[in-house]
């Protein structure tokens, strides 16, 4: 009997479709219908947006899901992109890195209305009268709110790739393309994936400024949940919020199970550690495709190129630290020259920002504006360190437990994902009725914003904490208050800073929306930052939007720069596993 005869048989066997290949058929064909669906309104004229505008009708919410959720979904994968080659190269590079990590800094920093406010009319004459120049211009405004936390997860998680991982990369001669695939992803993957959960749940949370668009003179309205939820909350009409609601929560669920559940799953075996964990999370619809016979050998080319692709001998970027090792004083004066071009470079935009503004401000809306400042800075300091008090332990909690975590994984998701605009309704009622202080009441609010960072950080921390160390202290019988301060904290505290960072940037964006609270014909406003930048570009004035931006900007860049920054090189140094 020939080869040939042996092995056709079991070839035909295993090109067999079963009945799990026509279950996830049917799946992929439904998403391919909807994606198309979704793509072909895109490309209708703008006018069309006036011809067939949106309305409360709960029977085209599934429409609206829909669109919103295509949305989100392509910006989450422009901020993968974007997380890769920005976290590699300041990761990798210590001159990009002094550059990188400041304007990323800054970047996190500017409220989504600060780059809708100079992005819209960009994009709207990029491709004029047409809808996909406003959809850009949505999709753009949604991946500034997504991007930011992404990209710290992955630099902290490869700063931080235990030593002997190095070493063992060394000794398998890997260039740095092949390290960057085989080590360092993999290592990031599983706090990269819960940062990701958190920016699509962020992406939810300011939908609604990026789909009801308004810029001075400029209106657009774009079919979908948030434009849906903006004309809810101008009509009062709280049966449509509750019907959003429900939409946002049914689209969460699917998209959990049919997304983020499997990726959880599959990125389990990528936990470092000594021994296997106890219990792995779980995932009906990777179980589902991992049953299939024909669609599991169709994916056979696929998994063939990307073994390619991360296989090639690319020496970038590699080679960006090793040219620290060659002399100390070629480098001192290489850094010296770098930092004098980046402090021109600085000077100059600081310059143009001054001519600009000095043409219609004065001091006085300086010294106001940078007053605005700091009490919006006190306000993200309180709530910070209430957010940590009350999610740190909880996060701790539900990372140690996978079973746990994935019950609570759509319901952490769905709340992440509630946009302040949908709790104006109480707190404008509770103000108005009681006479309470809008300063003070208003607040909280901008926590819907800043807890599910930390939240989610803390628990990618807890879930990728070694098993191995939770046995060795449990040997040593660590307990109490003991466990907490030498076993945990520590494992956890890169997680809980990379959440900490990304959490003051999530508040200052949620003070854009908290600060200005609405209901129907009911307008409070609260003293701050958030409420002078909002106010500002609802009347166009954009000399007051870019003075807002730069304090904003410059009051968290010194903030994460005298506070955040060194306890982030203390994880690094003493807090590195390996």
């Amino acid at each position: 009997m020939t080869l040939q005869e042996i092995l056709s048989p079991r070839l035909g066997q295993a090109l067999r479709p079963n009945v799990w290949d026509a279950v996830a058929l049917v799946l992929v064909i439904g998403a391919m219908v909807l994606i198309v669906y979704g793509g072909e309104q895109t490309a209708l004229p703008l006018s069309a947006l006036d011809v067939d505008p949106v309305t409360l009708d709960p029977a085209h919410l599934p429409a609206y899901a829909l669109r919103t959720t295509m949305r989100m979904l392509l910006a989450i994968v422009c901020s993968i992109i974007f997380t890769f080659i920005y976290a590699a190269l300041a990761a990798k590079s210590r001159r990009a890195e002094m550059v990188l990590i400041p304007l990323l800094d800054i970047l996190q920093s500017v409220p989504i209305l600060g780059f809708l406010t100079f992005t819209v009319v960009f994009f709207l004459n990029l491709f004029p009268g047409q809808v996909f120049g406003a959809e850009l211009a949505c999709v753009f405004a949604i991946f500034t709110s997504q991007a930011w936390n992404m990209t710290f997860s992955m630099y902290q998680s490869m700063r931080n790739v235990p030593k002997d991982l190095e070493e063992a990369s060394q000794s398998f001669h890997l260039n740095g393309w092949q390290r960057f695939w085989r080590l360092d992803v993999p290592f990031a993957m599983p706090g990269l994936i819960w940062n990701t959960m958190m920016s699509m749940s962020g992406g939810w949370f300011f939908v609604v400024a990026s789909e009801a668009i308004t810029v001075g003179n400029t209106t657009v309205t774009l079919p979908g949940i948030g434009s849906y939820v903006a004309l809810a909350i101008k009509q009062q009409n709280l049966a449509a919020i509750g019907y959003a609601l429900l939409a946002m929560f049914l689209v969460i669920l699917a998209y959990d199970q049919l997304l983020f559940r499997p990726v959880v799953a599959w990125a389990d075996k990528f936990r470092f550690e000594q021994t296997a964990s106890a219990s792995a999370p779980a995932s009906w619809m990777l179980d589902l495709f991992r049953r299939t016979r024909a669609l599991r050998v169709l994916t056979y080319p696929f998994a063939a190129l990307n073994k390619a692709i991360s296989n090639l001998h690319i020496g970038l970027p590699g080679r960006f630290k090793t040219a620290t090792r060659r002399g100390r004083q070629p480098s001192r004066i290489v850094d010296a020259v770098w930092l004098a071009i980046v402090i021109a470079c600085t000077g100059d935009a600081a310059w143009r920002i001054y001519r600009y503004l000095s043409a219609t401000l004065g001091p006085s809306d300086l010294f106001s504006a940078v007053g605005y400042g700091f009490i919006t800075l006190a306000r993200v300091i309180v709530l910070i360190a209430l957010a940590t008090l009350i999610w740190v332990p909880v996060g701790v909690w539900i990372g140690l437990r996978p079973k746990l975590a994935e019950r609570i994984q759509p319901l952490a998701q769905f709340l992440a994902a509630f946009p302040a605009n949908l709790a104006f309704p109480v707190f404008v009622v509770m103000i108005v009725r009681y006479g309470l202080n809008t300063n003070v009441w208003l607040s909280p609010l901008m926590i819907l914003g800043t807890q599910w960072y930390i939240l989610f950080n803390v628990i990618a921390g807890a879930s990728a904490f070694p098993t191995d160390l939770r046995e060795a202290a449990g040997s040593f019988h660590l307990k109490g208050w003991r466990w907490w301060i030498k076993v945990i904290l520590p494992g956890i505290f890169p997680y809980y800073i990379t959440g900490a960072i990304t959490a003051s940037g999530g508040s200052w964006n949620a003070a854009i929306v908290a600060e200005v609270a609405s209901w129907g014909d009911t307008h409070l406003t609260a003293t701050g930052l958030g409420a002078y930048i909002a106010t500002a570009t609802e009347a166009g004035d954009f000399p007051r939007v870019v003075l807002g931006i730069a304090i904003m900007c410059v009051l968290v860049t010194l903030f994460n720069r005298l506070f955040w920054r060194p306890l982030y090189a203390f994880a690094e140094r003493r807090l590195r596993l390996g």
